[in-house]
Protein backbone atom coordinates (compact mmCIF):
# COMPACT_ATOMS: atom_id res chain seq x y z
CA UNK A 1 0.00 0.00 0.00
CA UNK A 2 1.74 3.86 -1.15
CA UNK A 3 1.37 6.50 0.84
CA UNK A 4 -1.95 7.76 -1.14
CA UNK A 5 -3.71 5.36 -0.09
CA UNK A 6 -2.63 4.87 3.16
CA UNK A 7 -3.86 9.45 3.36
CA UNK A 8 -7.04 8.49 1.62
CA UNK A 9 -8.04 5.50 4.10
CA UNK A 10 -7.19 7.94 6.82
CA UNK A 11 -9.19 10.60 5.59
CA UNK A 12 -12.25 7.89 5.60
CA UNK A 13 -11.51 6.77 8.59
CA UNK A 14 -11.92 10.30 9.83
CA UNK A 15 -14.81 11.22 8.08
CA UNK A 16 -16.85 7.65 9.06
CA UNK A 17 -16.03 8.46 12.86
CA UNK A 18 -16.73 12.47 12.76
CA UNK A 19 -17.49 12.47 16.90
CA UNK A 20 -14.50 9.98 17.38
CA UNK A 21 -12.14 12.78 15.36
CA UNK A 22 -13.71 15.33 16.94
CA UNK A 23 -13.09 14.13 20.11
CA UNK A 24 -9.62 12.66 19.51
CA UNK A 25 -8.59 16.09 17.68
CA UNK A 26 -9.77 18.62 20.91
CA UNK A 27 -7.12 18.11 23.13
CA UNK A 28 -4.61 19.38 19.95
CA UNK A 29 -7.04 21.96 19.56
CA UNK A 30 -6.96 23.08 22.80
CA UNK A 31 -3.20 22.47 23.30
CA UNK A 32 -2.07 24.71 19.85
CA UNK A 33 -4.94 27.39 20.95
CA UNK A 34 -3.54 28.29 24.28
CA UNK A 35 0.30 27.42 23.71
CA UNK A 36 -0.53 30.35 21.00
CA UNK A 37 -2.59 32.70 22.64
CA UNK A 38 -1.07 32.34 26.45
CA UNK A 39 2.47 33.12 24.31
CA UNK A 40 1.29 35.50 22.10
CA UNK A 41 0.39 37.75 24.92
CA UNK A 42 3.33 37.23 26.75
CA UNK A 43 5.05 38.42 24.00
CA UNK A 44 2.38 41.66 23.34
CA UNK A 45 3.01 42.70 26.52
CA UNK A 46 7.01 42.49 26.50
CA UNK A 47 6.31 44.73 23.22
CA UNK A 48 4.35 47.14 25.07
CA UNK A 49 6.46 47.24 28.11
CA UNK A 50 9.65 47.92 25.12
CA UNK A 51 7.43 50.46 23.69
CA UNK A 52 6.79 52.46 27.13
CA UNK A 53 10.52 52.52 27.60
CA UNK A 54 11.37 53.57 24.04
CA UNK A 55 8.56 56.94 24.94
CA UNK A 56 10.49 57.39 28.20
CA UNK A 57 14.20 57.14 26.32
CA UNK A 58 16.88 54.71 26.40
CA UNK A 59 19.92 54.90 28.39
CA UNK A 60 18.62 57.30 30.82
CA UNK A 61 20.32 56.72 34.01
CA UNK A 62 18.27 57.84 37.13
CA UNK A 63 19.93 59.90 40.42
CA UNK A 64 18.84 60.44 43.69
CA UNK A 65 20.66 62.71 45.62
CA UNK A 66 20.31 65.15 48.97
CA UNK A 67 22.79 66.31 51.02
CA UNK A 68 20.62 66.91 54.41
CA UNK A 69 21.99 70.41 55.12
CA UNK A 70 19.68 71.64 52.16
CA UNK A 71 22.55 72.70 50.52
CA UNK A 72 21.80 72.49 46.26
CA UNK A 73 24.30 70.18 44.30
CA UNK A 74 22.85 70.77 40.72
CA UNK A 75 25.45 72.84 39.28
CA UNK A 76 28.24 70.66 40.52
CA UNK A 77 26.58 67.70 39.28
CA UNK A 78 25.91 69.08 35.75
CA UNK A 79 29.42 70.29 35.67
CA UNK A 80 30.73 66.78 36.14
CA UNK A 81 28.14 64.86 33.79
CA UNK A 82 29.79 67.67 30.90
CA UNK A 83 33.05 66.94 31.73
CA UNK A 84 32.44 63.24 30.84
CA UNK A 85 30.90 63.96 27.22
CA UNK A 86 31.76 60.73 26.22
CA UNK A 87 29.69 59.35 28.62
CA UNK A 88 26.95 61.52 29.21
CA UNK A 89 24.82 63.44 26.36
CA UNK A 90 22.59 65.32 28.24
CA UNK A 91 21.92 66.28 31.90
CA UNK A 92 18.53 67.82 33.69
CA UNK A 93 17.37 68.36 36.99
CA UNK A 94 13.86 66.98 37.85
CA UNK A 95 11.87 69.22 39.60
CA UNK A 96 8.16 69.33 40.01
CA UNK A 97 5.58 72.40 40.44
CA UNK A 98 2.41 71.18 42.48
CA UNK A 99 0.08 74.03 42.43
CA UNK A 100 -2.69 74.87 40.10
CA UNK A 101 -2.67 74.18 36.49
CA UNK A 102 -2.47 76.21 32.99
CA UNK A 103 -4.97 78.96 32.13
CA UNK A 104 -5.14 80.91 28.95
CA UNK A 105 -7.78 83.52 29.17
CA UNK A 106 -10.92 81.13 30.14
CA UNK A 107 -9.26 78.12 29.56
CA UNK A 108 -7.76 76.01 32.64
CA UNK A 109 -6.08 73.10 32.56
CA UNK A 110 -7.53 71.76 35.82
CA UNK A 111 -10.82 71.26 34.13
CA UNK A 112 -9.30 68.61 31.41
CA UNK A 113 -10.99 65.20 30.87
CA UNK A 114 -7.98 63.51 32.12
CA UNK A 115 -6.91 65.57 34.92
CA UNK A 116 -4.57 68.83 35.00
CA UNK A 117 -1.13 68.53 33.52
CA UNK A 118 1.97 67.51 35.10
CA UNK A 119 4.56 70.70 35.26
CA UNK A 120 8.25 69.89 35.50
CA UNK A 121 11.33 72.32 36.31
CA UNK A 122 13.87 71.22 33.67
CA UNK A 123 17.17 72.34 31.62
CA UNK A 124 17.49 72.87 28.43
CA UNK A 125 18.45 69.20 27.95
CA UNK A 126 15.07 67.97 29.59
CA UNK A 127 13.50 67.30 26.39
CA UNK A 128 17.32 65.39 25.26
CA UNK A 129 16.98 63.24 28.49
CA UNK A 130 13.34 62.00 28.52
CA UNK A 131 13.17 61.68 24.63
CA UNK A 132 10.70 65.07 23.36
CA UNK A 133 10.76 66.26 20.34
CA UNK A 134 9.52 69.84 19.12
CA UNK A 135 6.84 69.90 16.64
CA UNK A 136 6.87 73.73 16.58
CA UNK A 137 8.51 76.67 18.15
CA UNK A 138 11.67 76.26 20.12
CA UNK A 139 13.16 74.68 23.75
CA UNK A 140 14.01 75.80 26.82
CA UNK A 141 17.49 77.27 26.02
CA UNK A 142 20.55 77.74 28.26
CA UNK A 143 19.89 81.81 28.82
CA UNK A 144 16.02 80.84 29.75
CA UNK A 145 17.89 78.86 32.67
CA UNK A 146 20.68 81.62 33.69
CA UNK A 147 18.37 84.47 33.51
CA UNK A 148 15.29 82.59 35.10
CA UNK A 149 12.87 83.59 32.27
CA UNK A 150 9.34 82.53 32.82
CA UNK A 151 8.78 80.67 29.66
CA UNK A 152 7.10 77.54 28.77
CA UNK A 153 7.21 74.71 26.35
CA UNK A 154 3.84 72.44 26.12
CA UNK A 155 3.12 68.84 25.63
CA UNK A 156 1.01 68.23 22.85
CA UNK A 157 -1.90 67.44 24.77
CA UNK A 158 -2.20 70.38 26.92
CA UNK A 159 -1.56 72.25 23.57
CA UNK A 160 -4.41 71.11 21.86
CA UNK A 161 -6.49 71.29 25.57
CA UNK A 162 -6.10 75.45 25.77
CA UNK A 163 -5.61 76.49 22.09
CA UNK A 164 -6.82 74.09 19.81
CA UNK A 165 -6.08 74.83 15.73
CA UNK A 166 -4.78 78.01 17.16
CA UNK A 167 -1.25 79.27 17.28
CA UNK A 168 0.10 79.00 20.66
CA UNK A 169 3.79 80.34 20.22
CA UNK A 170 4.38 83.48 21.65
CA UNK A 171 1.06 83.21 23.48
CA UNK A 172 0.60 83.94 27.45
CA UNK A 173 -0.03 81.74 29.90
CA UNK A 174 -0.74 81.75 33.39
CA UNK A 175 1.14 79.09 35.81
CA UNK A 176 0.62 80.21 39.78
CA UNK A 177 -0.55 83.67 38.99
CA UNK A 178 3.07 84.29 36.78
CA UNK A 179 2.97 84.88 33.40
CA UNK A 180 4.53 82.60 30.83
CA UNK A 181 5.15 82.90 27.23
CA UNK A 182 4.99 79.83 25.22
CA UNK A 183 7.77 79.00 23.35
CA UNK A 184 7.31 75.73 22.02
CA UNK A 185 5.01 72.52 21.65
CA UNK A 186 6.36 68.92 21.60
CA UNK A 187 5.04 66.12 19.38
CA UNK A 188 2.76 63.77 20.76
CA UNK A 189 3.94 60.95 22.34
CA UNK A 190 0.76 58.68 23.14
CA UNK A 191 -1.55 61.09 22.03
CA UNK A 192 -4.44 57.88 22.58
CA UNK A 193 -3.57 56.97 26.46
CA UNK A 194 -5.74 58.05 29.33
CA UNK A 195 -1.76 58.61 31.16
CA UNK A 196 -0.81 60.20 28.32
CA UNK A 197 2.70 61.62 28.56
CA UNK A 198 1.49 64.35 26.01
CA UNK A 199 0.22 65.66 29.27
CA UNK A 200 2.37 68.05 30.26
CA UNK A 201 4.89 71.21 30.60
CA UNK A 202 8.55 72.34 31.35
CA UNK A 203 9.35 75.45 32.60
CA UNK A 204 13.21 76.15 32.97
CA UNK A 205 14.41 74.29 36.52
CA UNK A 206 15.76 78.01 37.78
CA UNK A 207 12.53 79.33 38.37
CA UNK A 208 11.75 76.51 41.43
CA UNK A 209 12.02 79.17 43.91
CA UNK A 210 9.79 81.27 42.24
CA UNK A 211 6.63 78.65 41.47
CA UNK A 212 7.79 76.50 45.10
CA UNK A 213 8.37 79.71 47.20
CA UNK A 214 10.89 77.16 48.52
CA UNK A 215 14.68 75.80 48.31
CA UNK A 216 16.24 75.91 44.69
CA UNK A 217 17.79 73.02 45.33
CA UNK A 218 16.67 69.73 43.84
CA UNK A 219 17.48 65.89 44.67
CA UNK A 220 16.41 64.02 41.90
CA UNK A 221 17.89 64.10 38.17
CA UNK A 222 18.36 62.88 35.10
CA UNK A 223 21.23 61.71 32.91
CA UNK A 224 20.91 60.57 29.08
CA UNK A 225 23.92 58.37 27.95
CA UNK A 226 25.69 58.20 25.05
CA UNK A 227 25.18 54.26 24.35
CA UNK A 228 23.91 50.99 26.16
CA UNK A 229 27.63 50.17 27.91
CA UNK A 230 28.26 54.49 28.58
CA UNK A 231 25.28 54.29 31.11
CA UNK A 232 26.91 51.30 33.14
CA UNK A 233 30.33 53.14 33.48
CA UNK A 234 28.50 56.63 33.68
CA UNK A 235 26.76 54.84 37.03
CA UNK A 236 29.89 54.07 38.25
CA UNK A 237 31.41 57.24 37.40
CA UNK A 238 28.84 59.49 38.77
CA UNK A 239 28.75 56.96 41.92
CA UNK A 240 32.12 57.52 42.54
CA UNK A 241 31.84 61.74 42.42
CA UNK A 242 28.99 62.08 44.22
CA UNK A 243 30.76 59.78 47.70
CA UNK A 244 33.07 62.56 47.36
CA UNK A 245 30.42 65.23 46.78
CA UNK A 246 28.27 63.87 50.07
CA UNK A 247 30.20 61.86 52.72
CA UNK A 248 29.17 59.23 54.63
CA UNK A 249 26.09 61.12 57.28
CA UNK A 250 25.63 63.93 55.59
CA UNK A 251 23.37 62.91 53.00
CA UNK A 252 22.12 60.21 50.81
CA UNK A 253 22.43 59.07 47.02
CA UNK A 254 21.79 56.43 44.82
CA UNK A 255 22.45 56.03 40.78
CA UNK A 256 20.76 53.67 38.63
CA UNK A 257 20.43 52.93 35.19
CA UNK A 258 16.89 52.41 34.30
CA UNK A 259 18.61 50.16 31.67
CA UNK A 260 18.63 47.28 33.81
CA UNK A 261 14.96 47.72 34.69
CA UNK A 262 14.74 47.02 30.65
CA UNK A 263 16.99 44.55 30.81
CA UNK A 264 15.17 43.18 34.19
CA UNK A 265 11.57 42.57 32.45
CA UNK A 266 13.08 41.44 29.43
CA UNK A 267 14.50 38.36 31.45
CA UNK A 268 11.12 38.27 33.31
CA UNK A 269 9.25 38.07 29.63
CA UNK A 270 11.37 35.32 28.48
CA UNK A 271 11.31 33.48 32.05
CA UNK A 272 7.48 33.64 31.84
CA UNK A 273 7.18 32.62 28.16
CA UNK A 274 8.90 29.19 29.05
CA UNK A 275 6.05 28.77 31.88
CA UNK A 276 3.42 29.97 30.24
CA UNK A 277 4.57 28.00 27.31
CA UNK A 278 5.41 24.96 29.58
CA UNK A 279 1.85 25.35 30.74
CA UNK A 280 0.35 25.28 27.79
CA UNK A 281 2.26 22.40 26.61
CA UNK A 282 1.05 19.60 29.24
CA UNK A 283 -2.33 20.31 27.15
CA UNK A 284 -0.41 18.90 24.34
CA UNK A 285 0.39 16.10 26.49
CA UNK A 286 -2.74 15.51 27.31
CA UNK A 287 -3.86 15.52 23.79
CA UNK A 288 -0.92 13.05 22.59
CA UNK A 289 -2.01 10.63 25.42
CA UNK A 290 -6.18 10.82 24.39
CA UNK A 291 -4.57 10.13 20.88
CA UNK A 292 -3.11 7.23 22.08
CA UNK A 293 -6.03 6.08 23.93
CA UNK A 294 -8.51 6.40 20.71
CA UNK A 295 -5.91 4.76 18.66
CA UNK A 296 -5.53 1.55 20.79
CA UNK A 297 -9.84 1.55 20.43
CA UNK A 298 -9.21 1.50 16.93
CA UNK A 299 -6.78 -0.82 16.75
CA UNK A 300 -9.28 -3.11 18.36
CA UNK A 301 -12.33 -2.28 16.26
CA UNK A 302 -9.93 -3.07 13.33
CA UNK A 303 -8.51 -6.45 14.33
CA UNK A 304 -10.38 -8.58 11.49
CA UNK A 305 -9.13 -5.81 8.69
CA UNK A 306 -6.17 -5.88 9.87
CA UNK A 307 -5.67 -9.88 10.09
CA UNK A 308 -7.19 -9.91 6.43
CA UNK A 309 -4.56 -7.38 5.36
CA UNK A 310 -1.52 -9.50 6.95
CA UNK A 311 -2.91 -12.70 5.26
CA UNK A 312 -2.95 -11.25 1.86
CA UNK A 313 0.44 -10.43 2.27
CA UNK A 314 0.70 -6.60 3.84
CA UNK A 315 4.06 -6.14 5.90
CA UNK A 316 4.44 -4.48 9.58
CA UNK A 317 6.24 -1.96 8.10
CA UNK A 318 2.40 -0.80 5.50
CA UNK A 319 0.34 -1.54 8.86
CA UNK A 320 2.32 0.68 11.03
CA UNK A 321 2.97 3.25 8.09
CA UNK A 322 -1.14 3.33 8.31
CA UNK A 323 -2.08 3.72 11.47
CA UNK A 324 1.41 6.78 11.73
CA UNK A 325 -0.31 8.55 8.73
CA UNK A 326 -4.26 7.99 10.32
CA UNK A 327 -2.59 9.97 13.76
CA UNK A 328 -0.67 12.45 11.65
CA UNK A 329 -3.68 13.89 9.94
CA UNK A 330 -5.49 13.44 12.96
CA UNK A 331 -3.02 15.65 14.59
CA UNK A 332 -2.95 18.05 11.58
CA UNK A 333 -6.18 18.78 11.65
CA UNK A 334 -6.45 19.61 15.31
CA UNK A 335 -3.47 21.94 14.90
CA UNK A 336 -4.45 23.78 11.76
CA UNK A 337 -7.99 24.00 13.90
CA UNK A 338 -5.78 25.13 16.61
CA UNK A 339 -4.27 27.91 14.83
CA UNK A 340 -7.53 29.23 13.77
CA UNK A 341 -8.66 29.73 17.13
CA UNK A 342 -5.22 30.94 18.40
CA UNK A 343 -5.06 33.76 16.16
CA UNK A 344 -8.86 34.92 16.68
CA UNK A 345 -8.50 34.29 21.04
CA UNK A 346 -4.84 36.40 20.37
CA UNK A 347 -6.71 39.46 19.09
CA UNK A 348 -9.28 39.18 21.90
CA UNK A 349 -7.06 38.54 24.88
CA UNK A 350 -4.77 41.31 23.32
CA UNK A 351 -7.73 43.94 22.48
CA UNK A 352 -9.21 43.30 26.38
CA UNK A 353 -6.16 43.06 28.64
CA UNK A 354 -3.51 45.44 26.78
CA UNK A 355 -5.73 47.17 24.18
CA UNK A 356 -3.09 45.97 21.57
CA UNK A 357 -3.74 44.37 18.21
CA UNK A 358 -1.74 41.41 18.92
CA UNK A 359 -0.92 38.79 16.08
CA UNK A 360 1.07 35.12 16.74
CA UNK A 361 4.83 34.96 15.53
CA UNK A 362 4.63 32.91 11.96
CA UNK A 363 7.81 31.10 13.81
CA UNK A 364 5.78 30.21 16.63
CA UNK A 365 2.69 29.24 14.97
CA UNK A 366 4.40 26.57 13.19
CA UNK A 367 6.66 25.47 15.98
CA UNK A 368 2.97 24.72 17.37
CA UNK A 369 1.43 23.06 14.81
CA UNK A 370 4.78 20.61 13.84
CA UNK A 371 4.92 19.65 17.68
CA UNK A 372 1.83 18.84 17.96
CA UNK A 373 2.30 16.48 14.95
CA UNK A 374 5.17 15.12 16.81
CA UNK A 375 3.69 14.28 20.12
CA UNK A 376 0.79 12.49 17.98
CA UNK A 377 3.03 10.77 16.16
CA UNK A 378 5.06 9.42 19.31
CA UNK A 379 1.82 8.46 21.28
CA UNK A 380 0.65 6.92 18.35
CA UNK A 381 3.78 4.63 17.55
CA UNK A 382 2.60 2.17 20.07
CA UNK A 383 -0.84 1.49 18.92
CA UNK A 384 0.43 1.23 15.29
CA UNK A 385 3.28 -1.50 16.41
CA UNK A 386 0.73 -3.16 18.26
CA UNK A 387 -1.79 -3.69 15.72
CA UNK A 388 1.77 -4.58 13.24
CA UNK A 389 2.51 -7.50 15.64
CA UNK A 390 -0.95 -9.08 15.17
CA UNK A 391 -1.09 -12.67 14.16
CA UNK A 392 -3.07 -12.87 11.07
CA UNK A 393 -5.14 -16.20 12.60
CA UNK A 394 -6.22 -14.31 15.40
CA UNK A 395 -7.20 -11.33 14.38
CA UNK A 396 -9.33 -13.16 11.87
CA UNK A 397 -11.17 -14.84 14.91
CA UNK A 398 -12.17 -11.46 16.33
CA UNK A 399 -15.64 -10.20 16.39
Amino acid sequence: MNVMQSFKMAIKSITDNKARSVLTMLGIIIGVAAVIIMVSVVQGSNRWTQEYYEMQGTNKVTINAYVYSGQNITEELSNYCKGISEYVAGFTPNGYYGGSGIKYKTNNTENMEYGSPSIYLGSDQYSLCNNFTLEKGRDISPLDVKNENQVVVLGARVAEFLFGVSDPIDQTVTIGGYPFTVVGVYAAKDPNSDYSQDNMAVVPYSLNRLLNQGSSSFSNFTVKATGREEANIAVTMITGFLSGLIPNGTGDYWVQSENQWQESDEEYTRQMSLIVGGIAGISLLVGGIGIMNIMLVTVTERTREIGIRKAIGGSRKSIIMQFLIETAVVCCCGGFIGVVLGYLGTVVVGKLLLDMFLLPSVGMTIGAVGFSVVLGIIFGMYPAVKASGLQPVEALRAD
